[in-house]
């Protein structure tokens, strides 16, 4: 039952690191407005588009940066009217000089290799990136620029968020559970109670995002591993543990997860050298891990940081105490989130206890349930009383 203490304490670290409602709100308002903006354009190649959000925040996912008040929020706009053989330049061209119309919109606006930023100061940016049909993949994927702006390369975020919601909406199955369920006793919760909407692959995403973003805080080099890379190796590898195990908590799922992501790493052998691949596999043609193959020190780093990551998460469950187990949490995901939870807990629990509300049962702990043979906690008088 300690795995399920250490696991809410991540689901909560989780919930800290999150976009609060009303930034998401504000960014869902932003991009609706230039998705208006957009379409109320002269120019008849934008009277239809498609502007959606894609990356974390349409997977739920997102994660707080270190070091800076703005997050990302990447959207797509589908230009439906534009085909693939006209210019990938000039289908970028025309969204950006639809923007620059707006005064508010060319003063914020920043141009990428291929997209638009438009930055809302110390709040978010919107990354604005013109796609189009893509008539050769037979899951509705889409075509997007690449950075050269010369040729289209394939890809499919929509595609992409729905393997990726399949794979979420899996369910691991927990041996306490079925334990629980043969015994036919009350069950009593491990202290505090959370609610696990997110489920365990988003949660174990969030956290391995975290952990690169706080081990990479120092490292000069671009070589940090980028998040789709995380995100596709985590939910197949998520997939096939649930598929092929049985765990005893939550917190032995997101440790068998990390620990098999490696292993759905492909390495193909084309022309006499061998490559990495991590495959978009809702189309055809998008490797994730086409930079590894380039530039080694992108591979190398993600191997070692998987490998500080797995080891990281293997030892919490054999930590005892919540100062023990926070000063861990610490090193791997930051001290100021850390510790703005484990204070939290803390407070929760001195308040439970002197309401009189805080119960102790075997092998749970503390628990907010005064069922079965919980027995409750008498308060601390600090004087030994």
């Amino acid at each position: 039952m300690r795995k399920a203490e250490v696991y809410s304490l991540l689901d909560q670290i989780c919930q800290a690191l999150e976009l609060t409602a009303a930034q998401l709100e504000a960014a869902r308002t932003s991009y609706e407005a230039v998705a208006e903006w957009l379409s109320g354009s002269d120019n008849p190649l934008l009277k239809w588009i498609d502007i959606y959000a894609h990356g974390s925040t349409g997977l739920g996912t997102t994660v707080k940066p270190i070091g800076r008040e703005d997050f990302d929020v990447d959207l797509i706009c589908k230009v439906l009217r534009f085909t693939a053989d006209r210019p990938p330049a000039e289908l970028k061209r025309i969204v950006g000089d639809r923007l620059k119309e707006n005064a508010r919109y060319a003063a914020m606006l920043e141009e990428k290799k291929r997209c638009w930023r438009l930055n809302y100061a110390r709040e978010y940016h919107l990354d604005i990136s013109p796609t189009i049909n893509n008539a050769k993949c037979a899951n509705g994927g889409e075509l997007v620029p690449d950075k050269k702006l010369r040729e289209f390369k394939p890809t499919n975020p929509k595609g992409y968020k729905a393997l990726f919601e399949r794979r979420a909406a899996l369910i691991p199955t927990l041996r306490m559970q079925k334990a629980l369920a043969a015994e036919d006793r009350a069950a009593v919760e491990p202290f505090p109670v959370h609610g696990t909407a997110k489920g365990i692959l988003r949660r174990t995403v969030q956290i391995l995002k975290r952990h690169r973003d706080v081990h990479f805080l120092e490292v000069v080099e671009e070589i940090a591993p980028i998040s789709i890379i995380i995100t596709t190796l985590a939910a197949q590898s998520y997939e096939y543990c649930v598929k092929s195990f049985v765990f005893d908590s939550e917190l032995d799922v997101l440790i068998a997860t990390i620990r098999l992501m490696p292993h759905f790493i492909d390495k193909p052998v084309v022309n006499g050298r061998r490559i990495y691949v991590v495959a978009n596999e809702t189309t055809v043609g998008e490797n994730f891990a086409e930079r590894w193959n380039t530039e080694p020190a992108r591979a190398a780093a993600f191997y070692e940081w998987h490998a500080k990551a797995l080891a990281d998460f293997e030892a919490l469950p054999d930590l005892q105490g919540i100062d023990v187990i926070g000063k861990s949490l610490e090193g791997s995901l930051g001290s100021s989130v850390v510790r703005k939870v484990i204070d939290a807990r803390t407070d929760s629990i001195s308040q439970a206890r002197t309401a009189k509300k805080l119960y102790v049962a075997p092998t749970v702990g503390l628990t907010l349930s005064s069922a079965a043979n919980a027995t409750p906690v008498r308060s601390n008088t600090f004087f030994g009383d």
